[in-house]
């Protein structure tokens, strides 16, 4: 019997103590919203959307045309050269592809001057195209207003 009042009145002093310390969040922050513009025909755009929804991020989408999304990526100032099957805007950021969530949160937390990320094309392995485990190397470029563009981050091949 003491013993069951000594383990309550400890806990009591437990809760009391906790109760005095600052509050602590249970789960770290969520990702920022990201909108993503596609074609409607397009499924690997959509199971990129699903990698971010698992990370956290609150994705909502846009269909266009094929065309309409050319214009899209032009008015946002993508590159030819960087243009993949998707695009999207985080923050002032453009996300130009399969770029991995990672990166996504690194160029939030950095917030260099540019317009965002890419990875060109649909490189197998990147994040909605196909298993990690089995990727071709690629590369997320960091691209900026004045035309120039630096590697954010490398990827080997699995």
């Amino acid at each position: 019997m003491t013993q069951a009042l000594v383990s309550r009145r400890r806990l009591l002093r437990l809760a009391a103590g906790a109760s005095v310390l600052p509050a602590l969040p249970l789960y770290a922050a969520s990702a920022p919203a990201i909108h993503v513009v596609k074609d409607p025909d397009c499924g690997c755009c959509g199971a990129w959307m699903e990698v971010l929804a698992r990370d956290g991020f609150a994705v909502t989408q846009e269909l266009r045309p094929y065309d309409a999304l050319q214009a899209y990526k032009a008015e946002m100032g993508v590159p030819e050269g960087l243009a993949s099957c998707h695009t999207a805007m985080i923050e002032g950021y453009v996300i130009e592809g399969h770029v991995p969530p990672a990166d996504i949160l690194r160029l939030l937390d950095e917030r260099p001057e540019a317009i965002g990320l890419s990875v060109p094309g649909m490189p197998y392995g990147s994040p909605g195209m196909g298993p990690e485990s089995e990727r071709d190397a690629y590369q997320v470029i960091l691209f900026r207003r004045d035309g120039t563009g630096e590697i954010f981050a490398s990827y080997g091949a699995a």
